[in-house]
């Protein structure tokens, strides 16, 4: 088949049209982590360096190291630039696999159930709606995806390069990396030699310079998250089970056809299954739709085409409909509200974004919205730009904040979440919040005295108090936020 002939450009087309469409029905939906990347954006394109606050240090407070680059270009207009930046890029990188991956599947065989997987593509919440939240997870899918079809196409070298890039941006994905590049191409047995030794090394290069970039600049090979965030395996495995109940894997579970299959298939499955198995371990993960298994649904549909392809009909399409089930319930249940997620941290932004005018440092667990709002300082309670905070024991939402820590900080503003339902009482330091380490500071000592609240958030859903430090109650301010 011609590379770009009439029927493989008919072919891409469907399939970015497939990866496309979802993908602007959820184009609203994001995380408040998306912004940290976005403010260090801004930093950069102001000349201010790889910075979370303007006076602050240099901090390790983006997994993918280096994204803010990227983004840099486009940021010089506030974090909000940056992230409809990293929005539109990762729908233009994730439709351009798709595109790819259609083609291939397109060459997996002649059977006609080869198709049938490619229906689970634009029946995925998570694949579409983490291409455009504004993080990396739309690259590091792009790039598997890329990667894993030029194996399948018989280049298995080239196919390491953004498989290797992969796993720079997205650590997890280290184990699943490995075991694609050991996996032969289609019609080639398994087998461990020179070459496969080569590309281990290659897949596995860029995530190691990674880990010494941070080793030099930052002391430790890890991103803060790893230490904001302690894994709890227990928690990672109820995860990695969901995901695999509603994203798609149950297309693979076809022991005869594994069996029928070739060894390209069964290194797919493997990688796949090793990928859940990291998750795992990880910890999993609190953001919604399935973020850290997203990187490698691609492979799911396409491993789920070539079993297809050597199944019976029935089977497959029982398989594909079982699976198609999972993605359509997140699609239907979750899909509308997630869509609108970014237009609420926008309102908040706006809304609240003069109301904090005129603050020096301002405390808050969601830093990212905040820190879009304001160029004050901001202390991230959650601890993911802040090490001395993200060393503190406890989850990055219940982290053992001391009292004197927000005097050191210099302090004079909290932005703090009610929990959903509960009102401001009098004083307000008997509301109800949401996160711990927000209950936690309210029982602070002589804080009802200290702090007065000067605005609640309107946006529906998201009750945010706006609290200032009282002027007599100043005095014992000493320091500043890093």
């Amino acid at each position: 088949m011609p590379v770009f002939g009439p029927r493989a450009l008919g072919i891409s087309a469907l399939g970015a049209a497939l990866a496309l469409v979802p993908a602007l029905f959820l184009f609203g939906f994001t995380v408040d982590d998306a912004l940290l990347p976005a403010r260090y954006a801004t930093h950069i394109a102001r000349g201010l360096g790889y910075r979370w606050n303007v006076h602050g240090p240099i901090t390790d407070a983006v997994t993918p190291l280096g994204f803010p680059y990227l983004l840099a270009p486009f940021a010089a207009g506030g974090p909000l630039d940056a992230l409809a930046a990293a929005k539109v890029l990762g729908l233009l990188v994730w439709t351009a696999a798709a595109a790819m991956l259609a083609v291939t599947i397109d060459r997996a065989s002649l059977a006609r159930a080869r198709w049938a997987a490619l229906v689970m593509l634009p029946a995925s919440a998570p694949l579409a709606a983490w291409s455009v939240a504004g993080l990396e997870t739309g690259f590091a899918t792009a790039l598997v995806s890329i990667g894993v079809c030029l194996v399948a196409i018989g280049r298995p070298r080239a196919g390491v390069v953004p498989l290797g890039l992969a796993a720079a941006l997205r650590p997890e994905l280290l184990p699943f990396v490995l075991v694609v590049a050991i996996t032969p191409p289609p019609g080639e047995p398994m087998r461990l030699g020179r070459a496969e030794g080569f590309r281990v090394a290659f897949a596995a290069a860029p995530f190691f310079f990674v880990v010494a970039i941070r080793l030099a600049v930052f002391g430790r090979p890890t991103p803060l998250a790893v230490l904001a965030k302690p894994s709890d395996p227990w928690l990672g495995a109820k995860y990695a089970l969901a995901c695999f109940l509603l994203t798609g894997p149950l297309a693979l579970v076809a022991p005869r056809a594994l069996l029928r299959s070739t060894s390209f298939v069964r290194g797919l499955v493997l990688a796949v299954a090793v990928h859940f198995a990291a998750v795992a371990v990880a910890g999993g993960d609190w953001m919604p739709l399935s973020r850290l298994v997203v990187p490698v649904l691609p492979v799911v549909i396409l491993a789920a085409a070539h079993l297809g392809s050597v199944a019976d009909a029935r089977v497959t399409a029982a398989r594909v409909a079982l699976a198609l089930a999972g993605e359509l319930f997140v699609m239907i249940k979750i899909g509308p509200v997630a869509a609108r997620v970014g237009a609420a941290r926008t309102a908040l932004v706006r809304e609240l974004g003069p109301v904090l005018e005129g603050a020096r440092v301002v405390a808050s667990l969601d830093a990212g919205w905040v820190g879009a709002a304001t160029e004050a300082s901001i202390v991230d309670l959650a601890g993911l730009t802040d090490p001395a905070i993200a060393a503190l024991p406890g989850g990055h939402t219940t982290k053992r904040i001391a009292p004197a820590m927000l005097d050191a900080r210099g302090v004079d503003t909290l932005v703090l979440l009610l929990a959903p339902g509960a009102r401001v009482e009098t004083p307000w330091t008997a509301s109800i919040f949401d996160r711990g380490v927000e209950a936690r500071i309210a029982r602070f000592p002589d804080m009802a005295a200290s702090f007065v609240v000067t605005a609640e958030s309107r946006v529906p859903g998201l009750p945010y108090l706006v609290l200032r430090r009282r002027t007599d109650a100043a005095g014992d301010v000493t320091g500043e936020a890093p």
